[in-house]
């Protein structure tokens, strides 16, 4: 007996994962992209100086100022929000196309960010806020990975607890205890949001042709 293999056409998922400083989201997101190469980074523009080890145009789109300014009044921005006093934005055209393909794309972003998403973009989305198990774990985190200066890392743990009381805005909560276990847990999360029924736009005729053979 012989079977054919069904494709149908889905719009693809923003996936967002949120944490405060510290809290694993970036190296959950590696990982994830690892995992899953269907899944596609969204990179963003910012307006803070590139670190040593970043690569413009794969980590952010590092701009000016003034050149953000005018994404945002000519709408190119899908969100935008200032954190630490530097600027950072989602390139709109981007990630719409990404979605009519049926291409995934995974947000690195703030609450700020994912508060307008949500007004914008509520039903592409589905949004995930990692935390540490403690709060001591997290300063230790921030201190051991040595990419930022004691004031730095002081000014981090202050705004964690306001990063932190957000956590109610979001879809999904994971604890990042153990790494492996948080990135198993996203993309348990994210093949399921791919399933959702209203993403799979080829099921009304496919269902249509089932009933029909009846």
């Amino acid at each position: 007996m012989t079977t054919t293999s069904i494709t149908l056409r889905r719009r693809g998922v923003m996936l967002i994962v949120s944490s405060p400083s510290g809290a694993g989201k970036t190296t959950i997101s590696r990982l994830l992209l690892e995992r899953e190469p269907g899944l596609a980074m969204s990179v963003s523009v910012t307006t803070r100086p590139r670190r040593p080890s970043e690569v413009s145009g794969r980590d952010y789109h590092f701009i000016d100022r003034g050149e953000f300014d005018r994404m945002v009044e000519r709408n190119e921005l899908l969100e935008h929000a200032e954190v630490f006093g530097n600027c950072y934005g989602t390139p709109r055209p981007a990630v719409e196309k990404a979605l009519a393909d049926g291409r995934d794309i995974l947000f690195d972003i703030d609450w700020q960010g994912t508060r307008q998403l949500a007004k914008s973009a509520r039903t592409d989305m589905v949004s995930v806020f990692i935390l540490p198990p403690s709060f001591e774990e997290l300063e230790r985190r921030l201190r051991t990975r040595a990419q930022d200066s004691a004031e730095a890392v002081a000014k981090r743990m202050a705004k964690a607890a306001d990063e932190m009381s957000h956590w109610q805005e979001y879809d999904y909560i994971v604890i990042n205890e153990d790494v492996q276990h948080s990135v198993n847990a996203v993309q348990s999360i994210l093949t399921a949001e791919r399933h959702r029924r209203e993403r799979q736009l080829d099921l009304a005729p496919f269902v249509g042709s089932l009933r029909s053979t009846e």
